[in-house]
């Protein structure tokens, strides 16, 4: 009899477990062109890549690691071809440096020398969510370099990516709520145009952003440069405590 009721015990935290959402475990990893033998006697662009990798030896790991993989290839990409080649991350990086060789030797009055840098980070976790932060901020000549900001939400237990639909509850419901918020913090009356201080919200109506992230206490919309403003403004940021968006998301 007591044998029988610990095979039902150990049965019970044997599914129990499989059905729990772990968050995943990750270390940092970073390198720059110091770390290519070919800059060690040319001159190379200026290449700084930190970045986390999902240590865990499960599918949610590997779903992750291999988003963050082509987020680095895709970034790091400034060839002719539409879709680098490279397989990766320390490809894509040997191509960049390539490439400005190229470019460098085609233009040698290059007033500038061309540089990157990438930092990813694990910005929010929870039993179910794993937020992760990606910045890139790249020069490859021009005016100025360019910046991008993007956040990548995955299921905890198997990696999949969350989009916004599945993310919000109702969406129109959270762009009221959204709105009233980004009314607030940039003093923009509610009888007036949300582009009466200068915005550029297509047809002057209030829209979500493209990058929804997470932070340990506060979800973060976040508009990029030229997405709702010009380059000078830099990204715009809207921080609306965690506790005040629960409401509104699905999973959290």
């Amino acid at each position: 009899m007591n044998n029988r009721i610990l095979a039902i015990i150990v049965l019970f935290f044997a599914v129990t477990s499989c059905q729990l959402e772990v968050p995943v475990n990750f270390s940092s990893e970073s390198f720059t062109e110091a770390s290519f033998e070919v800059c060690k006697t040319i001159s190379c662009p200026e290449l700084t890549i930190n970045y986390v990798e999902a240590m865990d030896d499960t599918k949610a790991s590997e779903r992750i690691n291999e988003a963050i993989k082509k987020h680095i290839i895709t970034a790091l990409h400034i060839g002719d071809d539409s879709i680098s080649k490279a397989k990766t991350i320390s490809e894509a990086a040997s191509e960049f440096i390539k490439t400005y060789r190229l470019h460098s030797a085609e233009f040698p009055d290059m007033s500038a020398e061309y540089f990157a840098e990438i930092n990813i980070v694990e910005s929010y976790r929870s039993p179910k969510m794993t937020s992760i932060e990606m910045r890139d901020y790249l020069y490859t000549g021009g005016a100025h370099g360019y910046g991008h900001v993007t956040f990548l939400n995955v299921r905890s237990k198997n990696g999949a990516e969350i989009t916004s639909e599945e993310l919000l509850k109702n969406r129109e419901a959270f762009t009221t709520f959204a709105e009233t918020k980004f009314r607030e913090a940039h003093s923009i009356p509610k009888n007036e145009s949300i582009n009466s201080t200068g915005f550029w919200f297509e047809d002057e109506k209030f829209a979500l952003p493209e990058t929804i992230g997470f932070t340990k206490d506060t979800l973060l919309l976040l508009y990029n440069q030229y997405e709702i403003a010009s380059y000078a403004d830099g990204p715009i940021e809207l921080s609306i405590p965690l506790d005040e968006a629960a409401p509104f998301l699905a999973i959290k």
